[in-house]
Formats: structure tokens, sequence, C-alpha cells
């Protein structure tokens, strides 16, 4: 990715960095940046990384990358451009510490009263920080707030707003009991609210994403940090149920969109997702719903997880294993339609005499 940076010492303000083909912004002044530190995790995200870079160093006064022990050949080419700009810092784990553990060392060094947990797979809208910004500030009891995610194509996704999934929200979306909520819409209610219409003003919720996640630091040191004990997923989740619990509300901003290139980065890595994700939702089950439910649903609710995990497996390494077929049987039929080689009789050549003719020129 082609990108620009500029001297400070010779412009009033902050560098921008410049998207290809695209019209230079208007030269931003370090007050109409957002008072932000952006916590991008990243781990072998490639080009998406530089495509969030430029988008949050046109909004935030601070971005923190931490890599989650990328290969070099993905990591290094993204990050070279962008590295030595003054608002831009860079953590290299040798390791790859998760997403929660990253976040942290993030958060580590901020400097601003607001953090931005943002995925390198997310392209935060021009305004949306801005908004979401606005959002907190009127919202004195809110501790975090989050954007409207969507597909490249403005669809939304699910996840962005939500309620919490319970085990029997959970139940109910796993046997596909959400269409009954049309006449008992109390007892089986999905916990993915992106089919509900959008609402015009910032909505509070029982969850959003963390993909896209603000949180205030002041909020920070009343309930804590990520807990470091899920490596993906579902920390997202259990840091929502903590805010509340801790009587914070949690905000959906309708108008703040940002565009989530979802499961781009897991894509060649989806048993290593998978597992990480079953072992964070009996985690998550675990520390918040064994108080309210009887111990013998708790351990029902766990083994149907890790039965859907060994299902969702199945089909993974199946899957793999046809691909891996085809691609064979494409390359046997390949080799079966070239042509045998054959030699080509030359009228009035004798092919012995032609040897005899050639061992005694060499």
């Amino acid at each position: 990715m082609n990108a620009v940076v500029e001297d400070d010492a010779t412009l009033p303000a902050p560098a921008i960095f410049l998207a290809p083909a695209t019209r230079a912004p208007a030269t931003l002044a370090p007050a109409s940046l957002a008072p932000v530190t952006v916590v991008i995790v990243n781990h072998n995200a490639g080009d998406l990384l530089s495509d969030c870079l430029v988008s949050v160093l046109q909004q935030a006064q601070e971005i923190v990358v931490v890599d989650n022990a990328s290969a070099p050949d993905g990591f290094e080419p993204s990050i070279a451009v962008f590295e030595p700009h003054p608002r831009v810092h860079v953590i290299r784990s040798p390791t790859n510490l998760g997403f929660a553990s990253g976040c942290n060392l993030g958060v580590e060094v901020a400097t601003q009263p607001l953090v931005l947990f943002l995925n390198p797979d997310c392209v935060v809208e021009s305004g949306s920080l801005a908004r979401l910004c606005a959002a907190l500030e009127q919202h004195p009891k809110a501790a975090m707030a989050g954007g409207l995610l969507t597909y490249v194509n403005g669809l939304e996704q699910g996840g962005g707003r939500r309620a919490v999934p319970t085990p029997w929200r959970s139940f109910v979306r796993a046997f596909g009991l959400a269409r009954l909520s049309r006449r008992w819409p109390a007892l089986f209610n999905d916990f993915h609210l992106h089919q509900e219409p959008l609402p015009q003003e910032p909505l509070k919720v029982e969850a959003i994403s963390g993909a896209c996640m603000l949180v205030k630091r002041d909020a920070m040191d009343d309930f804590g940090l990520l807990d470091e004990g899920y490596f993906l997923h579902c920390e997202d989740l259990d840091y929502c149920m903590r805010a509340r619990g801790r009587g914070w509300d949690i905000l959906f901003v309708p108008n703040a969109p940002v565009v989530h290139h979802k499961g781009v980065c897991s894509r060649n890595r989806e048993l290593f997702v998978e597992w990480h994700k079953h072992r964070g939702m009996v985690r998550f089950y675990g520390q918040h719903f064994r108080h309210q439910y009887p111990a013998g649903l708790m351990l029902v609710v766990a083994i149907g997880v890790w039965v859907r995990f060994a299902a969702v497996a199945s089909r993974l390494i199946v899957g793999r294993l046809l691909a891996r077929a085809k691609g064979l049987l494409r390359s046997t039929n390949r080799r079966s339609r070239m042509p045998a080689f054959r030699p080509i009789p030359i009228e009035g050549l004798n092919l012995s005499t032609a040897r005899q003719s050639g061992s005694m020129l060499s």
C-alpha cells in the first residue's frame, strides 16, 4: 500500500497518511483530533491493517499497534510506512498473547482519556470516532460505546448491538427457536439485535462488539482491564457484563459506521479460532451464570458447547480434506489431458545413422 508521510517540522500540524487513489484530506490540527488512544491488536492482517491505520490517523490523537507475532513478511511491510509517525506507537510481541492481553498492553502505554479497541480488519468511516466520543460525553453513566458494524456492502453485521447470550438465549439461537419470538417475544428473543429497526439515536444495550469498542479510562479504573483468561472471543461480552455489574451503561451509536471485514484475518486458522471461541464461551458461562442456573444445567450447557465445537471442527476438517482431494483430482485430470510424447518419423532419415553421425560430430 502506498502512503505519504510528511515531516511535522515543515508543517503546522501532524502529518496525515494518504490512501492511494484518494484526494488529500485537509490537514488536521491536533485540537481537531479526538482525545482517543486507538489500540489495534494485529495478527497477520496484512494490507487490512494499513487501511485501518489510514482511517484512524485522520481522527484520533494516538494509535498503538500491538503485533501478536505476525509473520514478518506480512506485518513489517504494512507497518513500515506508519511507524515513523509521531502519533503511532508499535509494540512487537514475540509470541501470540491473545486479543485481551494485547489490548491490555496497549492500554498500559495509552495517554488519552478514551481508548478505542479496534480490530485491524476495521475501517472507521470519517466522523464516526467523533460521534462515538460525543455519545459518551452526552451520557455520563455510559462506560463504553460501539458503532454500527457493517459489511463492505453496507449491511449491518450481527454483534455490534446485542443482548447478553445467556445459556437460555444461546439455546434458543442454536435450535432456531427465535422464530417463535413474534408470538412470545419475552421468551424466545434472539441475542443479536441487528434484525431490529435501526434506532435514530444512541441506544442503551447489554453488549457491543470488541471489534470496535470505545471505553472511558476512568471507567476502566472502576471495572479493570480485559480478562486475559480469554485468548480470543467472548472477552468483549465479559467486559460488558463487568461494566454493567458496576452500574455503568453501554451505548450503541447508529450514526457511527465502521466497515468490518469480518473473518478475513482468521480465514486460514478457522479451527484454531473456533477452539478458542468455544473455550471462551464455556469460561463466560461459568463466570457469569453458575450462580443463576443449577449446576446440572450448567454442565449440560458446557457439554453442549463442546458438542457444537466437535460438529464445527468436523465440518471444517471434512471441508479441508474435500478441497485438497478436489485439487489433486484437478491436477490429475490436467496431466491426463496432456498428449503423450511420441517420436515423429522424418522421411529419409535413419535415426541410428543420425545418432552415429552426431556422436562423430561431437
